[in-house]
């Protein structure tokens, strides 16, 4: 899962940087970055990596689980240095440490167990939750640079928290029928729909690894705290004080990261309407011969009429 959405907030982000700016919460930001074959296929892997999450929040805590997706920023950190010369800071490479090692402390507390049931409460709350977060991104949109893909990306966590929340008790779903008519199923579709839309806005405002760390800073949270008070969660006893540092190095060390927020990558625009990549610009053409008679010719009109 971690390695899936790694090369899928790298390829993504490349697609999205080739895209023309939008600047409204606009659904056909997700069909012109579908003309790209970069998107697809890092889309095709953010879907591996999200069916490998799903499966793995059937066992783990949510609070280990949206954690671990945190660490699939630092597989598109270290892809963006080795494909696109992409330059980390000493401090950001030293963030990117302590974000494993909060991990690792996560992974040796967690114990796994079944989930709890949501009721009909939690079910409206999901539902009043994509109503806002969905009001809030059309607001978020009209901000730019650095703000506005830490903003968008805080909204993105947010929406892709709340499928997490559906995805944990939908994934001990005793049958296929039952997966498919469980209204959780549905709401778990609608928040990851918002979240990849305002995800693709983020990027295409700051760099990768600003959108991508505000993405999973604004999620682990709420997933964190409704999967412990609603959702049964469990840690192994006496392990608490070491789930509760791992998730504050976690969660330090991915909003640290939100400090290097400087694009990354050229926008590069596509036509208004069209898919198809922009052409070369011409060559330079050679300066054109000038005539040296007209040259005394227009010298001696301009000292004529400066008279």
């Amino acid at each position: 899962m971690i390695i899936a959405y790694g090369v899928a907030n790298m390829l993504q982000s490349v697609a999205a940087a080739r895209t023309t700016m939008h600047h409204s919460f606009d659904p056909g930001l997700l069909l012109r970055l579908a003309c790209h074959r970069t998107y697809l296929v890092g889309l095709v892997c953010q879907v591996l990596g999200f069916v490998l999450a799903f499966l793995a929040r059937r066992d783990l805590p949510l609070f280990l689980v949206q954690a671990s997706v945190a660490a699939g920023l630092g597989v598109t950190a270290l892809l963006g240095v080795l494909v696109l010369k992409w330059r980390l800071p000493a401090a950001e490479i030293a963030l990117l440490i302590l974000l494993f090692a909060g991990i690792s402390a996560l992974i040796l507390s967690a114990q796994p167990a079944p989930s709890r049931q949501l009721g009909t409460a939690g079910l409206v709350a999901l539902v009043v939750a994509l109503a806002v977060i969905s009001g809030l991104g059309f607001f978020a949109v009209r901000l730019h640079g650095a703000p506005g893909s830490v903003a968008l990306g805080s909204l993105a966590g947010l929406a892709f928290s709340a499928a997490a929340v559906a995805a944990r008790p939908l994934a001990s779903a005793q049958s296929f029928d039952m997966f498919l008519r469980d209204p959780l199923l549905y709401l778990l579709i609608a928040h990851s729909i918002v979240g990849q839309l305002l995800l693709g806005l983020a990027m295409q405002r700051g760099s990768t690894t600003a959108a991508v760390a505000a993405m999973d800073a604004a999620g682990a949270v709420p997933a964190a705290i409704v999967g412990l008070l609603l959702l049964d969660d469990k840690i192994w006893p006496g392990r608490e004080w070491l789930a509760a540092t791992g998730f504050l190095v976690t969660l330090a060390a991915v909003i640290g990261l939100t400090r290097y927020a400087e694009p990354q990558h050229h926008h590069e625009v596509t036509p208004s309407g069209k898919c198809n990549r922009l052409p070369d610009p011409p060559a330079a053409l050679p300066a054109p011969a000038v005539n040296p008679r007209l040259t005394r010719d227009l010298s001696a009109s301009g000292d004529a009429r400066s008279h």
